[in-house]
């Protein structure tokens, strides 16, 4: 008896496209997962938000497509940046700075008192560096040794550097140091009529090492893992007590020579500059997909962050009927949904 071969039936198209439905639809679940984990999700967020309110600005407003505009969003903000770059390293081990702010007048009032006293900048800066970052080291140390709570160390320090301005002096303290006039003044041309300034070059100095501090070294894995569980840090033989000191002095160091970078963009010092500036920071990083409780971030998605920030303020300002007090309100708004976000999100990963 003779078997019969049927012959084999192919999709129109041929076994490729037959075949290309699941693999088209395996891609869009990859996608998905992607934007829905609270690893990815927020920042690509966020970057969708940034271009939006780019283009809706660049069609409601005339010459706002430029590429000075956009670079204005980096000159304006670079203390800020390097600001928020400090607070991403304290936030991503699930702690908090409120002293950056008052750090960053502070660094600027010791500028322009000891530049005024006829001091270098050569001797200055690094002092102040060392000074900022000194004071991160025993926040760290009170958070560790002593089991404070981070909010509460930080808000003590915010305290001291603040009351510490007023020791100084009461009223503003202008400078005249030609070195610190003459980086205040210039411009790198960049071609087109566009340009920067000095301070957007040493903002991205700070983020590129940042950037590859947090993903090249075994302490930026440990701070990761902090943030991730602290427990399970320890029990894997991992740094934890040094990096959580370390953080705050990483936080102290950026919030010094952002004091630095503002003394260049006002050539002053004063006692109350800087005031909210910590909130600032914190909503830059939360906004750019950091974790309030820790563990998942990324310093870029923080340096996004602050460039949402700065293109509201320029929106607000190229309307000109808006008091720039709005601009508080859409970040506070904004703020609000990106922690309603992240609780989705890692209410969903659970």
């Amino acid at each position: 008896m003779t078997a019969t071969l049927e012959p084999t039936s192919v999709a129109p198209g041929g076994p490729d496209r037959q075949d290309g439905k699941p693999a088209v639809a395996a891609r869009l679940r990859s996608a998905l997962r992607v934007l829905i984990s609270p690893k990815y999700g927020p920042v690509l967020i966020t970057l969708a938000l940034f271009v939006l309110l780019f283009i809706v600005g660049g069609v409601r407003y005339t010459n706002f497509f430029s590429a000075q505009v956009l670079l204005n969003l980096f000159v304006d903000n670079a203390y800020l940046i390097v600001l928020a770059v400090g607070m991403t390293f304290v936030i991503l081990t699930g702690g908090i700075d409120l002293s950056v702010g008052a750090v960053v007048a502070l660094s600027g009032m010791i500028a322009a008192s000891l530049l005024q006293a006829g001091w270098g900048p050569e001797v200055v800066i690094p002092l102040i560096l060392v000074l900022t970052s000194v004071l991160g080291l025993l926040v760290g140390l009170m958070i560790h040794v002593f089991d404070v709570q981070p909010f509460i160390a930080t808000l003590a320090a915010m305290f001291l550097a603040r009351g510490l301005c007023y020791v100084i002096s009461q009223s503003s303290i202008s400078i005249t140091d030609p070195t610190f006039v003459q980086l205040a003044v210039t411009r790198i041309p960049l071609g087109g009529g566009a340009s920067i300034t000095p301070s957007v070059i040493i903002a991205v100095v700070v983020v590129a090492i940042a950037v590859w501090v947090l993903h090249r070294t075994r302490f930026g894995r440990t701070v990761y893992a902090l943030g991730g569980s602290e427990q399970s840090g320890m029990l894997m033989g991992l740094p934890v007590a040094r990096t959580k000191v370390l953080v705050y002095v990483v936080s102290g160091f950026c919030s010094g020579l952002a004091g630095v970078l503002f003394t260049f963009y006002t050539l002053s010092g004063y006692p109350l500059t800087a005031i909210g500036t910590e909130l600032d920071a914190i909503a830059a990083v939360v906004i750019g997909g950091t974790l309030l409780t820790g563990g998942y971030g990324f310093v870029l998605g923080s340096v996004l962050g602050v460039l949402v920030l700065g293109l509201i303020q320029t929106i607000i300002s190229f309307e000109g009927t808006l008091s720039s007090w709005w601009t508080k309100i859409f970040i506070g708004a904004l703020l609000l949904v990106f922690i309603i976000l992240q609780r989705v999100l890692t209410t969903r990963r659970r």
